[in-house]
């Protein structure tokens, strides 16, 4: 089964590269990223379902022994996080093949696309730390391509504060990998926690401190989340749902992976109040805009919190939620953009003051905008509420009241926005008026894009529906992520 795992990555590149070929003829760049995305889903699932069965797995690459070689490790955790991602990369594949908008039909969009499969997938499964930078060198390169495919002033402008920030963040990263690797003599995440725990406690707490600037800039934290309300709202919509639903989880899963991993139980206050302080200035930057796509764009800093809770509070309980809360918010995110692109590509904007009346328009529309809303927000029965709950749970179980009460707070405010979108633009009359002829039903006018993302929010409600055997598959996880000799056994062995 270890021999699938540089496939999931080694499919991908090689469609970033023959798209390239194929520069010249955009229907075989079309089909070559459909079957690449298909192939990588279908891949990851095997995985998924292999390490379930196995355990955790290890690809040394090159046939070195696990110590030296370049590692590609997958265990339940990392291995869910590459299915959900890969899952949602295909689906926005084809939201944006229907959209056909003026990015998509650039030459090197699907180029792009592919090296960020590639990206993200090396990212999950980087086995150690320098390769985690490489993957996440992979990742920024090709997401600065897709924010300013179409060249206009605004993408120019956000896409160079977007560089500037991450440039900052992987400058940081490689530092941090540099004293690491001088410290210990290794970047090998198998081999790391016993050196480090040798380490002076000073030390231990710089290097931890490096790791989570880098790490929480990339996951959007507070205070290092300014890029992200700015960048985001200029990508073309597909290009949002995918860096909303997956590049600031990737943040998440190196600072939880690095947290259980190589830090365990340390900075936990301190990841306490960054969780708190995230929460709420996410939700309040939120309440304060009068944009859907900018609205959304606040909140993901605002549910990054809850994660970053999780991770906080620590021991397996807190893990699970957290994971639980990432496997939810993932899709459903990605739903809620993929519901503003279909209004911006009808309306021609996404501005509150702009649009309304989209509800008497399209019914189900509203329902496809509603349903992740609320799971958002955390109401029942919606996955939402299921990791709300386990996170909330664990903080009361742990008496930080505090965080708990911020938690609730933040839930609150998050459905006051979210009805901020539903009077701007789905209540009250169409504005602007169907045009003569036009059809009323907003769904039926854009097929692919509707279908596509009645699919997203079907996986929100099935997420809900089989919250139970989830949640179940999520502790396992947990236990992966926390339990350092089954990591360092099947890669050391």
């Amino acid at each position: 089964m270890s021999a699938l795992i540089p496939l999931v990555i080694a499919v991908p590149l090689t469609g970033a590269a023959v798209t390239l070929l194929a520069i010249r003829s955009r229907t075989t760049q079309r089909l070559i990223a459909i079957a690449c995305a298909v192939a990588t889903a279908a891949i990851s699932i095997a995985i998924l379902i292999g390490v379930d069965r196995d355990g955790t797995q290890a690809a040394a690459l090159g046939g070195w022994p696990g110590r030296i070689a370049i590692n590609l490790v997958a265990d339940r955790f990392s291995a869910l996080m590459l299915t959900v991602s890969s899952t949602m990369l295909l689906a926005v594949l084809l939201y944006a093949l229907g959209q056909r908008a003026d990015d998509e039909r650039s030459r090197w969009y699907h180029p792009a696309y592919m090296a960020l499969m590639a990206g993200v997938s090396g990212a999950f499964l980087a086995g150690d730390l320098f390769n985690l930078f490489v993957w996440f060198e992979v990742l920024l390169m090709a997401s600065y391509v897709l924010l300013t495919l179409e060249g206009n002033d605004g993408q120019i402008r956000s896409g160079t504060t977007y560089v500037v920030l991450n440039v900052v963040e992987s400058l940081v990263l490689v530092t941090a990998v540099a004293l690491i690797f001088a410290a210990t003599g290794t970047l090998n995440m198998a081999d790391l926690p016993d050196r480090l725990a040798a380490l002076p406690d000073g030390v231990r707490l710089g290097l931890n401190l490096l790791l989570l600037i880098a790490f929480g800039l990339k996951a959007a934290v507070f205070p290092l989340f300014s890029w992200l309300p700015d960048s985001y709202p200029a990508a073309p919509s597909p290009v949002s749902a995918v860096f909303a639903g997956l590049l600031t989880k990737i943040g998440v899963y190196a600072i939880v992976r690095t947290q259980t991993l190589l830090f365990p139980d340390t900075n936990r206050t301190l990841l306490l109040v960054i969780a708190g302080l995230t929460m709420v200035i996410g939700v309040l930057g939120a309440i304060a805009q009068s944009d859907m796509k900018r609205i959304l764009s606040f909140h993901i800093i605002s549910q990054i919190g809850y994660m970053i809770m999780g991770v906080a509070l620590g021991g397996l309980a807190a893990i699970t939620a957290t994971i639980f809360y990432m496997l939810h918010h993932i899709p459903v995110k990605t739903s809620l953009f993929l519901v503003e692109g279909i209004v911006e590509r009808d309306t021609g904007s996404s501005t509150l003051d702009r649009v309304s009346g989209l509800a008497r328009r399209s019914g189900p529309l509203a329902a496809l905008f509603l349903i992740p809303a609320f799971s958002l927000a955390g109401l029942p029965p919606f996955s939402g509420f299921v990791g709300k709950l386990a996170v909330v749970t664990e903080g009361l179980d742990q008496r930080s009241w505090w965080i708990v009460a911020a938690a609730l707070a933040v839930s609150l405010m998050t459905l006051v926005s979210m009805l901020k979108i539903w009077t701007g633009a789905f209540w009250g009359d169409p504005d602007p008026a169907p045009a003569e002829g036009q059809s009323r039903g907003l769904l039926r006018q854009h097929p692919l894009m509707s279908a596509v993302t009645v699919a997203v929010v079907t996986a929100t409600l099935c997420i809900a529906l089989f919250a139970g055997p989830l949640y179940r598959f999520c502790e396992r996880a947990a236990q992966d992520a926390t339990r350092v000799t089954t990591y360092t056994e099947a890669v050391i062995k």
